[in-house]
């Protein structure tokens, strides 16, 4: 175990960005950090733990590091705190973001990082808007320096005609994807598109191990029959994983994580990729096959890819006639993007019984039904309702991302994002840019 000792000499104390670059660092360790002051403890993975312990200038702390990565993690922990996360705004005024799409969860974690103003601080105010941001709700970002936005926003080019002509010269996703951007229309106008790349690749990546061996085992349906007391099992035979033949289509991050977990329940994984990761072959995780060999060997298919537009690109990338390449009773999956998958090709293998089970957390159509109650309002998406029509399908609301650790990361590289742009810093790889 290291034990390090520290007097916080930050005029704020271990205040709200230091707290998220400590969280940040214990959240990516496999060691068990913790911060100590007196009688009270926090879990570092947790900015919100350890802004609850209130530490102030000049007050001592003890961070415990215990694990097998435990010096690499004391040394980047000691580096941080040594010459702390600091920028001098030279009178900067306050940074005005309106944030759309705002549920509480967004607000639990923004708020707490948004809250402090002045030097070394996010120096930012936010305006929480219930509205997503579109057309008819744009008007609202009059007066405010940058929008953010998730990925059921709409930011065409007619909104950000709308943004431009309000002085606003920043979009701060908060979220991976960017594909409900007109990225041309960024460019043309000027816009900098700030992205969080990755927030937490395990919540994805278990999501839709989750919902395929609910689909599978046909959880949902067994759940709703005990609740009515109804015991019989007809119509809930599952597949065993095991010695099963996994697709990965897309091995990033997160299919890389995805297939991690076939590997542990027993599985021979087949990757497919753009751009093949020889490392991961090294490893023995994977082997890297052509797409139409992956999609004739799988029982198991998932899909973790970007959605990309254009010849060559990825939109409908599983269509009718890459149905009909997969064997009978293949398992599908999809928590990247909805419009990798035609509609009405996975209709038409839904009607022909080719599908033993289909889990999305994304389809194409969903846009109206993310993040908001409809259950007294009729659906008028035909196409949710088909889906939901088949017994072998699960539906889960866009909510792969959804832990703890993903929003706290999110909030965390979003500010950081922000203040970037503030100060002029390099954007790394969230900056997004228009490519011919």
């Amino acid at each position: 175990m290291k034990e390090l000792f520290y007097v916080i000499n930050l005029p704020q104390g271990l205040h709200a960005r230091p707290a998220a670059k400590l969280a940040e660092i214990a959240s990516e360790a496999k060691s068990l950090v913790t911060v100590e002051k007196g009688e009270l403890t926090a879990n570092a993975k947790s900015v919100l733990q350890i802004l609850k312990i209130n530490v102030k200038q000049h007050e001592k702390v003890t961070i415990r590091v215990e694990g097998e990565d435990e010096d690499e993690v004391a040394e980047k922990i000691d580096k941080l705190l040594q010459s702390h996360p600091s920028e001098k705004l030279d009178g900067k005024s306050i940074f005005r973001i309106a944030f759309f799409g705002s549920k509480n969860y967004d607000k639990l974690y923004f708020s707490q990082l948004s809250h402090e103003k002045g030097d070394h601080t996010y120096n930012s105010h936010i305006h929480f808007f219930e509205p997503r941001l579109t057309e008819e709700t744009a008007d609202i970002a009059k007066g405010y320096d940058a929008v953010c936005i998730f990925v059921n926003d709409d930011c065409s080019k007619k909104v950000i005609e709308t943004l431009h002509e309000f002085n606003i010269h920043l979009i701060l996703l908060r979220c991976a994807g960017f594909n409900n951007v007109d990225l041309k229309a960024a460019k043309e106008f000027n816009m900098t598109v700030l992205r969080v790349p990755a927030y937490s690749p395990y919540a994805v990546a278990e999501h839709a191990m989750a919902i395929l061996q609910a689909a599978n085992r046909r959880l949902h349906k067994a759940y709703n029959r005990v609740r009515d007391n109804d015991f019989e099992l007809s119509g809930l035979v599952g597949l065993d994983l095991h010695n099963k033949v996994a697709g990965v289509l897309g091995t990033g991050k997160i299919g890389q994580c995805f297939a991690r977990i076939c590997k542990g329940y027993g599985m021979t994984v087949l990757g497919w990729d753009a751009y093949p990761n020889q490392s991961l072959v090294d490893e023995g995780l994977l082997t890297y096959a052509s797409l139409d060999e992956v999609l004739a060997k799988a029982d198991l298919i998932s899909l973790h890819a970007p959605l990309i537009m254009g010849e060559g690109g990825t939109y409908h990338l599983i269509n009718k006639e890459r149905v009909d390449m997969m064997k009978d009773d293949v398992m599908l999956i999809n928590t990247a993007r909805g419009a990798l998958i035609d509609n009405e090709a996975l209709l038409y293998g839904l009607s022909n019984k080719k599908f033993h089970a289909v889990a999305l957390d994304v389809y194409e159509g969903e846009d109206d039904n993310v993040y908001t109650n409809r259950s007294s309002d009729v659906i008028e998406n035909d196409i949710t309702a088909r889906l939901q029509f088949y017994p072998q399908v699960l539906l889960t609301s866009h909510q792969a991302f959804f832990t703890r650790e993903a929003l706290q990361a999110i909030a965390t590289v979003t500010m950081e994002n922000a203040l970037n742009y503030i100060t002029g810093k390099d954007y790394g790889n969230a900056l997004v840019e228009y490519k011919e």
